[in-house]
C-alpha cells in the first residue's frame, strides 16, 4: 500500500505565507506526477498546482505568481509554498500522487490522495 501524509496547514492573516508538505511512503516503485488540490465547502475539488517527476509544473490561474510547487524525488515529497495568501485561498488542501508500485511494475499507475490539511486565511 501507499500512504500520503500532509502537513503545514493552519490559520494565517491575508498577505501571509504557509508551506504545505506531502510525503509518500509504502510499496513505491516510482512516484510520477504529484499535485495539490483544494476543495472549499460546497465546491468541487480543483487543481492548484502539479509537478512531474522531471520538474515540469502547472498552476491554476488564481495562484500563479503566488504559489510555488516543488519536489524531492529521492524523498518522494512535494511542497507547496503559498505566499500573499488571500481569504479566497481558504480551503482544505489535498495532495495527490500518481504512483507505480513495487511488484506491479512501472506500466501501471495508481492514484493516491492525502487526508487533507486545512488552510484558513483571515481578512
Amino acid at each position: 500500500q501507499v500512504q500520503l501524509v500532509e502537513s503545514g496547514g493552519g490559520l494565517v492573516q491575508a498577505g501571509g505565507s504557509l508551506r504545505l508538505s506531502c510525503a509518500a511512503s509504502g510499496s513505491i516503485f516510482s512516484v510520477n506526477a504529484m499535485g495539490w488540490y483544494r476543495q472549499a465547502p460546497g465546491k468541487q475539488r480543483e487543481l492548484v498546482a502539479s509537478i512531474t517527476s522531471g520538474g515540469s509544473t502547472t498552476y491554476a490561474d488564481p495562484v500563479k505568481g503566488r504559489f510555488t510547487i516543488s519536489r524531492d524525488n529521492a524523498k518522494n515529497t512535494v511542497w507547496l509554498q503559498m505566499n500573499s495568501l488571500k481569504p479566497e485561498d481558504t480551503s482544505a488542501y489535498y495532495c495527490k500522487a500518481i504512483v507505480s508500485r513495487i511488484g506491479i511494475g512501472p506500466s501501471i499507475e495508481y492514484q493516491y490522495w492525502g487526508q487533507g490539511t486545512q488552510v484558513t486565511v483571515s481578512s
